[in-house]
């Protein structure tokens, strides 16, 4: 059995690829500026202060996403549910609202906490049966759209303006929404890098028996990391509400594609042990201006699907071809 060196904490050592360097941001800062550069040619609207503040404004719900994503794939798993329980989150808040009168901030805290559950439960099957995380969240994901629909009689419910605040631009074009993302990207980077609970998640993915074995139970940091990723899925669903300002029960859909391509094109691996908060950042603007980019430009929408599933593709062959030398390395 291949073991992992520990450290002084416990949990096992860093090595060689597990964190990434300079040459990773700049290579991502690199193909987004080309991007941009190539669609600046292509379109003579593209380059302009309301394209890129309108785009920084649609994205907070898939940037917090990402980053509950980001750290479900460094411990090995995935969850294909969070569309689903963004939009359980929205129809929850719908109800509270409007169904029981209770206020905006009551409301918000229940549908966030039903979403942190949808997470919980899925981690906690995935933990105790030891069943697939892929399996148990693709079950999570009907049961949440179900919930979604039943609450709100399948139909969007108008909340109004209570959450407007989040998507009013207040300096520079820029939401309450897009500054709260970058907060939670800049503390779960922290979190990530600079706390035990972050070295012990990547060495979960690198090795979980070696976590084990050094007296660490990995179980209970699974469940969280799940009931982590619910609970950003339901602060993504108060973004969304105050763009649409309703509750849309067939929100969310297809949007766990979306969020794992960003986190893929990010560089963070699919086989765990391996991701960056920031790296998935540049996937998430990567994504999000190749479809803006393409929308300008007249592109039809089976050209763009082909053309942001070609991307994922090669994305997820280059992270192949990272692990495979990485596992040579070692």
């Amino acid at each position: 059995m291949k073991t992992t060196p520990l450290d002084t904490t416990g949990a096992p050592a860093r090595r060689s690829g597990t964190y990434f360097g300079l040459g990773t941001y700049l290579g991502l800062a690199g193909a987004l500026l080309a991007m941009i550069v190539l669609f600046s040619f292509l379109s003579s609207h593209f380059w302009s202060y309301a394209t890129f503040s309108t785009l920084a404004n649609q994205i907070p719900d898939l940037m917090v996403l990402a980053v509950g994503m980001t750290f479900v794939l460094i411990i090995g798993g995935i969850d294909l549910s969070v569309g689903s329980v963004l939009a359980l989150a929205a129809s929850t808040v719908s109800v509270a609202m409007l169904g029981w009168g209770w206020s905006v901030l009551p409301a918000a805290l229940l549908g966030m906490a039903i979403a942190a559950l949808a997470g919980s439960i899925t981690g906690a099957v995935t933990v105790a049966w030891r069943i697939p995380s892929f399996i148990v969240s693709l079950g999570v994901l009907e049961m949440a759209r179900g919930l979604a629909y039943q609450f709100t009689d399948s139909r969007t419910a108008y909340i109004g303006d209570a959450f407007a605040w989040f998507s009013e631009p207040f300096a520079f074009g820029i939401s309450p929404a897009f500054v709260i993302a970058l907060l939670v990207i800049v503390l779960a980077q922290l979190v990530l890098t600079r706390t035990v609970f972050g070295r012990y998640l990547i060495g979960i993915g690198t090795n979980e028996e070696a976590v084990r074995l050094a007296g660490i139970d990995p179980r209970p940091y699974k469940v969280l990391v799940f009931a982590l990723m619910g609970l950003l899925a339901g602060l993504a669903a108060l973004f969304q509400i105050s763009r649409l300002e309703a509750a849309d029960p067939n929100a969310g859909s297809g949007l766990e594609l979306q969020v794992i391509a960003a986190v893929v094109i990010g560089g963070t691996s699919l086989m765990g042990g391996r991701g960056s908060v920031i790296s998935t950042f540049f996937g998430v603007l990567i994504i999000s201006v190749l479809a803006a980019g393409l929308a300008q430009i007249g592109a039809s929408e089976p050209t763009k699907r082909i053309i942001t599933g070609a991307v994922i593709v090669i994305a997820v062959v280059l992270d192949t071809y990272r692990s495979r030398r990485a596992g040579r390395r070692n």
